[in-house]
């Protein structure tokens, strides 16, 4: 039996597409192992989002050919879109035709050729769908339903690398849905790399496509896994609030809460639209989790400019935030300002602002202490139960292995760690 390995870079859209080159690979009677033992094919999925995400994805090609110097190497993803360089494998798969992988691999291993599938993004209209039904996860599952990008952030190569915004129709993504509820998944994260966007190319949005989710048998929640602030429609707000089945936890990227720095990321609002965006949000949602993104260290963010940062994401206090120094990325308009900062001065101030992040969410964490929640649980942990509650707040709870795969109410004792404790 001829085996495979595999590794993924980058963001959950790469995750979900992963798990679809695997289902097809054992299919084809291919057996995974472990990237770091000698197979007889290696994938690399890569990611390209920075200079340094580009040359990790070119640190695993290299791992690969030092495992094994007569595997076939097959390169897939962002990478390999925006890159001209030669880089020495066996089959290069740009951001489509990535639904034919395993064919290719097939063809490679029984007549050894190179193989180049990489084509121009203006040229990719239409949505692949990889047909992913189920997860190793058994209580988790990602769904690519967008892909592309039309934004044009002046630090993003994303629009260069997926192409135009492509959405999956709405009829397949409920049978995709349905696939994976039959396969025992409880919840699903709706993905994409602009999933708000979800629907603006074939005359559907996505409140119209959670309307038709929430009606499936067997689903028990729902999760946006990021959106925009200026995608957050009244609909969705309204029927996030009619329907527990949608999770109360929005992450929305805020990048920067300094003007001057929004307005060179050529991101589409001000502070203030976002920060009235957010007050809309928590007087139809007061208890909803709203986590963001921020980049810091962008290229000439005064100290000024940062303060004006930390004192926005203060004043909306985010129940959590992921926090970036900013790492530029060839090819981009942000590498063309000038005066980028040093490395410590970006680490300085994203340490000022992760500990702004833990205050906020302790605190927030804090305000769950003697209420029920619904868990939905997933996994042993340490003598506990593992679960998410609907803000994706972490769980540990005194019940027994039978409920893991299962939504439970129970009540919040303390804190333990990160986590909330229910005993």
């Amino acid at each position: 039996m001829k085996t495979f390995a595999i590794t993924t870079l980058g963001c959950k859209v790469n995750t979900y597409e992963s798990e679809g080159y695997i289902n097809d690979l054992i299919q084809n009677g291919l057996k995974q192992i472990d990237f770091k033992e000698k197979a007889d094919v290696y994938i690399i999925n890569t990611c390209a989002v920075t200079n340094t995400a580009a040359s990790k994805s070119r640190q695993k090609i290299h791992q690969a050919q030092r495992l094994n110097e007569n595997a076939i190497i097959c390169v897939v993803g962002c990478l390999v879109q925006t890159t001209a360089a030669d880089l020495g494998v066996d089959i290069l798969i740009g951001s489509s035709g990535k639904k034919a992988l395993a064919q290719h691999i097939l063809t490679a291993l029984n007549k050894r050729q190179k193989m180049n599938f990489v084509e121009d993004v203006s040229k990719y209209h239409e949505f692949e769908n990889l047909n992913v039904a189920s997860f190793s996860d058994h209580t988790r599952a990602f769904l690519k339903i967008q892909d592309g990008c039309n934004q044009f952030c002046s630090y993003c190569i994303i629009p260069y690398a997926r192409g135009r915004e492509r959405s999956l129709p709405l009829d397949d993504t409920l049978e995709a849905t349905k696939q994976l509820i039959a396969s025992g998944h409880k919840e699903i994260v709706l993905s994409g790399i602009h999933t708000g966007r979800y629907g603006h190319d074939i005359e559907c949005d996505l409140s119209t496509l959670l309307k038709a989710m929430v009606a499936i048998d067997g689903i028990l929640r729902i999760r946006i896994s990021s959106i925009e602030m200026n995608e957050i429609s009244d609909e969705l707000l309204l029927l996030m609030k009619n329907n527990k089945k949608i999770a109360r936890h929005l992450h929305i990227p805020i990048q920067s809460g300094c003007n001057r720095t929004l307005k060179m990321m050529n991101r589409p609002y001000t502070k203030e639209a976002f920060q009235a965006k957010v007050k809309q949000i928590r007087s139809i949602l007061p208890d909803i989790s709203i986590s963001t993104d921020i980049i810091l260290g962008f290229p000439d963010e005064s100290e000024e400019d940062f303060k004006e940062t930390y004192d926005t994401v203060e004043k909306i206090d985010f129940s959590f935030m992921h926090i970036f120094p900013f790492s530029k990325r060839d090819g981009t308009k942000a590498c063309e300002i000038k005066n980028h900062l040093n490395n410590a001065e970006k680490k300085k101030r994203c340490q000022a602002i992760s500990l702004l992040s833990q205050k906020h969410y302790n605190e927030y964490k804090q305000k769950f202490i003697g209420k029920e929640v619904d868990v939905l649980f997933e996994y042993e942990k340490d003598g506990y139960l593992f679960g998410h509650t609907s803000e994706y707040i972490p769980v540990l709870a005194s019940l027994d292995k039978q409920y893991i795969n299962t939504m439970q109410t129970v009540t919040i004792s303390s804190l333990k760690d990160d986590f909330l404790l229910s005993e």
